[in-house]
């Protein structure tokens, strides 16, 4: 039987070839598309989104061309990155990955992407397993990997242990660590609840550093690690109000950092993605808080306070976030270590 590699190849063949015998068939090049080499045309890009949608990647990363006027240049709908695609499952099949604060927002995203490119996952959230159990099966559909669930709490350092171990056991060593929990408080530093502060320091920084601990190890052993550590913005720049969090997140880049030093010369890397606004629940929760604190309306916080930081005026998609995480677990990004890596629509550029 053909792999499903080989059944993709046969049929980007057979488009291509269809293209070229429909242009063969012309006695010259055109000097502009008629509607008889229009609808071939039409015929074949289709061909190519039915594709497209079987193996899951959108049509503008099927390499599609059209003649350009008389000048009969390509215009490029866009490259090929099917191999880069194949490269990703390759890479990451058989590896395991630990994703906190993954029941959802960034971390559901970036867990997906891990599982489709074949990977074990294990996810975790303060959700109970019954809560989550859909959307655990639904990622452990995406691929070859196994995907299991853990609700061990983020704020107490022995649970953290036991998920570590808990997937060192099941898969043989943990490979790829991705400390994405995190949780938001907005009041004034005068205002700011004591167990707020230090729940917000607990979650978003210490249990990093709880999580490395325990999984390091492992990694030196195999000579092989990633670990990505999703900070912010706001560990590159404060913003009023959020004392707690943009405290704890400079502390990320710091454990980032030296990390990153210690293991240099170990086959592992260890990064910080500093995402700016990304529509998620963690952020959508936070706009009640701001709009006490700043005596605004919904929109105004969106427009004036979330965007108005973004100059693309765009919020960050989860999946740019996961994109970038994968590659930070290829080879060609293992020369990546100790950066703090700005996804934030040009925020600190400014």
């Amino acid at each position: 039987m053909p792999t499903g590699l080989e059944i993709i190849k046969v049929k980007m063949a057979v488009q291509t070839a269809t293209t070229r015998r429909a242009f063969a068939r012309m006695p010259t090049r055109p000097s502009a598309i008629t509607p008889s080499i229009g609808q071939v045309l039409s015929e074949v890009i289709g061909g190519w989104a039915r594709l497209a949608d079987r193996i899951d990647v959108p049509l503008s990363r099927l390499g599609a061309n059209v003649w350009r006027g008389s000048t009969a240049a390509p215009i490029s709908i866009g490259s090929v990155n099917r191999q880069s695609m194949m490269e990703h499952r390759a890479m990451l099949k058989g590896k395991t990955a630990i994703v906190t604060g993954s029941s959802s927002g960034i971390g559901l995203g970036i867990a997906g992407h891990f599982a489709r490119a074949g990977a074990n996952v294990v996810m975790n959230g303060i959700e109970q397993p019954a809560d989550v159990a859909d959307e655990v099966t639904r990622i452990d559909g995406c691929g070859e990997g196994e995907v299991v669930y853990s609700p061990a709490n983020m704020m107490k350092p022995e649970e953290i242990r036991e998920l570590a171990a808990m997937a060192a056991d099941r898969f043989g060593g943990v490979d790829i660590l991705v400390n994405n929990a995190g949780i938001q408080f907005v009041a004034p530093i005068e205002d700011f609840p004591e167990e707020k502060w230090d729940a917000i320091i607990a979650i978003n920084l210490t249990s990093s550093y709880h999580a490395i601990k325990a999984v390091l190890p492992g990694m030196k052993a195999k000579g092989w690690g990633r670990v990505i550590n999703i900070a912010s913005a706001h560990g590159l720049v404060a913003s009023p109000f959020k004392s707690a969090y943009v405290a704890a997140k400079h502390g990320v880049l710091g454990i980032t950092k030296t990390v990153a030093l210690e293991t240099a010369e170990q086959g592992i890397t260890v990064n910080a993605i500093c995402p700016g606004y990304v529509w998620t629940p963690l952020v959508e929760r936070q706009i009640p808080d701001t709009m006490k604190a700043r005596g605004m309306t919904e929109d105004e916080v969106k427009q004036e306070v979330l965007l108005k930081a973004q100059p693309t005026k765009q919020f960050v998609t989860i999946d740019q976030l996961a994109s970038l995480a994968m590659f930070l677990c290829s080879d060609d990004a293992a020369s990546i270590t100790g950066a703090a890596l700005p996804v934030d629509g040009g925020w600190i550029a400014q």
